[in-house]
């Protein structure tokens, strides 16, 4: 595909608002399941390798990178289908770093946040078209209160875009009626790869929670099997043949 016959079709997907909209557009009743699969796989491809080139052109990932590794407090937060992006890239990075925080609404609040911010602080928002109100009010106000605002998103005119300190803008287009969440879950993996990398005692924090999680039992024995449970019938039958 040429890059103008790309440019025109990121335009007709951006003129796609809702799922309802991509659905009717995309969804055929004569389209066969593999002809369907073979046309999600062909735009998941694209939309992975384009965001890629961008983020390798833009070094906007090692930029974020470092406002996470240089912040005393890390908040991460997104809203509706963003929020698994935000508890994907916090899983990755709170194994390896301290002070890493989700803000979901529910265990922690913007409200709690916004009461105290140094300008040691970073947010890291994830927003999505169609944009969630609270996502770019909380940061838009921790903007203002002094901290510092990296957002994961899917165009450079996003909302927040023109606050935030470092932007990593993803392809997302898709032959589904939902956005592609593959190239948002790459850029996590990419960000939280480089911050771990040049994190001070991440090695030993893995260390030590490989430790904890031993005897937390956490993990079940790699190479034992697992047994089955029989019916109390079965149990009854085998002791009668013996």
């Amino acid at each position: 595909m040429t890059a103008s016959n790309e440019d025109a079709e990121s335009e007709r997907d951006r003129a796609l608002v809702s799922p309802g909209e991509r659905y009717g557009d995309r969804f055929r009743t004569n389209l066969s399941a593999e002809g369907l699969q073979a046309k999600v796989i062909e735009a998941e491809t694209r939309a992975l390798a384009r965001t890629f080139e961008d983020l390798s052109r833009s070094g906007d990932v090692p930029r974020a990178a470092t406002l996470i590794l240089g912040a005393r407090r890390r908040y991460i937060t997104g809203r509706g289908k963003a929020a698994a992006y935000a508890e994907l890239l916090g899983a990755d990075l709170g194994a390896t770093l301290s002070n890493v925080f989700i803000v979901d609404g529910r265990a922690l609040t913007p409200l709690t946040v916004l009461t105290d911010v140094r300008a040691t602080d970073v947010l890291v928002a994830f927003t999505m078209r169609r944009y969630r109100e609270e996502t770019v009010r909380f940061g838009e106000l921790f903007h203002r209160a002094g901290g510092q605002l990296v957002l994961v998103t899917d165009s450079a005119d996003a909302p927040l875009t023109d606050i935030a300190s470092a932007v990593i803008a993803v392809h997302t287009h898709s032959a589904s009626y939902a956005d592609s969440p593959t190239s948002v879950a790459a850029a996590c993996h990419l960000l939280s790869t480089l911050t771990t990398a040049s994190a001070k005692g991440a090695r030993r924090r893995l260390a030590v929670r490989d430790e904890l999680a031993a005897d937390l039992h956490l993990h079940h024995p790699e190479g034992e099997r697992h047994e089955p449970a029989r019916s109390e019938e079965a149990v009854f039958d085998a002791e009668g043949d013996e």
